[in-house]
């Protein structure tokens, strides 16, 4: 199984990230990684810090001449703004001492007030620099990797903006993986082109306004295995490891496999896919795709639809929200830190880091092995069973 682990702050030295459970000789480079990073970064409204953020990255651990070696996998991600900006030694300092200048107007739909009452903090910043969207970093390091290996048995994640503030797309066509150049070139990451010239303009009146937007994003998978997920144990259904691996996106409220919510108002007579033997390929095949490719907990092997609902970012560029000073303990209105109008084709990238992280630890769960070519000959050989 897989399992990873990042640490780090938003304005510390760096990320770090360690990729345990990886079977070994699976090729990746440190290349690979930053294309995968700087996709994360990608998107029309987002902050200043996209334009200097690039993203360093070192391979500590866990692969030797372009290969995994089973070890666990270490990743340093160099924050290029504690470098710029000597006043992030200070207020960053792991040394001992304190603040000048603490942070108490916490901000609401922030991690800041539950996050200082839990810990027992005093300054903001201690709660807001791990609650950081900067964290998704390291995830989207770690998601490449996973990517790499669903790779090895021929799948693919990818994603797409369906709605960004209150303008939808029509999502009756999906994107396919040669269509991913073309979604990354749109500067909401849309496959719709007339939907995208509306949420272009949907970002700029919320900019003039320095206010924010959420949307909905769609994670597609691709070539996904049969099998994975289990209907016999509660915690192991593939749904539910979807959707806690979305909800613990930053700003992420909602999570939806397949048409789960348009779905709950039809009838059933027309909610559910039909099954129908396929000669041509000798394999059963669902003529819908209304149940986003799961059934009972299990992937189907039919196309994979997840989508995540992200609220508006809690951090405004005109701060108007109403708070309370933790210190004084009187009326304020929220700081501000740098921030982005929206951040939700960004999230659409994340997103697909997560979806790939569960599809592949529940991958080597299923077909497991030690090595990649291992864990390929039992793929296939489960595969050949099917039909």
């Amino acid at each position: 199984m897989l399992r990873f682990l990042t640490a780090g702050e938003s304005h510390g030295q760096g990320l770090v990230v360690i990729l345990e459970g990886l079977p070994a000789g699976l090729q990746i480079t440190v290349e690979e990684i930053q294309l995968e990073m700087a996709r994360r970064r990608l998107g029309y409204g987002r902050g200043p810090r996209q334009r200097f953020e690039q993203d360093e990255l070192t391979l500590i651990g866990g692969v030797r001449h372009g290969r995994t070696l089973g070890s666990p996998l270490a990743i340093e991600i160099k924050n290029s703004e504690w470098f710029r900006d000597d006043k992030w030694h200070e207020e960053m300092s792991p040394a001992p001492g304190a603040t000048k200048d603490p942070l108490t107007k916490v901000r609401p739909g922030h991690a800041d007030l539950v996050g200082m009452q839990k810990y027992g903090f005093t300054d903001a910043r201690d709660v807001l620099e791990r609650a950081s969207a900067r964290e998704t970093a390291a995830r989207v390091a770690a998601g490449a990797v996973a990517k790499k290996l669903l790779g090895e048995l021929g799948a693919s994640v990818i994603s797409h903006v369906i709605q960004l503030g209150s303008v939808r797309a029509d999502v009756s066509r999906r994107p396919t993986v040669a269509d991913m150049a073309s979604v990354d070139e749109s500067p909401v990451r849309c496959f719709d082109k007339t939907a995208e010239l509306a949420m272009i303009e949907e970002v700029k009146d919320a900019a003039k306004d320095g206010d924010s937007l959420g949307g909905v994003v769609e994670v597609l998978g691709y070539g996904v295995p049969m099998g994975l997920g289990s209907y016999v144990h509660w915690d192991r259904k593939i749904d539910a490891d979807l959707a806690r691996g979305i909800m613990s996106i930053h700003a992420v409220k909602g999570v939806e496999i397949g048409e789960g919510f348009s779905g709950a108002g039809q009838r059933g007579s027309v909610a559910h896919d039909a099954i129908v033997w396929d000669e041509q390929s000798k394999d059963y095949r669902r003529e819908t795709s209304h149940a986003g490719g799961t059934e009972g907990g299990i992937t189907t092997g039919e196309l994979l639809v997840v989508r995540a609902a992200m609220k508006p970012l809690a951090t405004l560029n005109r701060p108007t929200l109403k708070t309370v000073d933790v210190k004084t303990k009187e009326a304020a209105v929220s700081f501000k830190e740098r921030t982005d109008v929206t951040a939700v084709p960004a999230a659409g990238v994340v997103a697909e880091t997560m979806v790939a992280m569960v599809l592949a630890t529940e991958s080597l769960r299923k077909f497991g092995g030690d090595s990649v070519a291992e864990f390929v000959r039992n793929a296939r050989a489960f595969k050949a069973t099917l039909s």
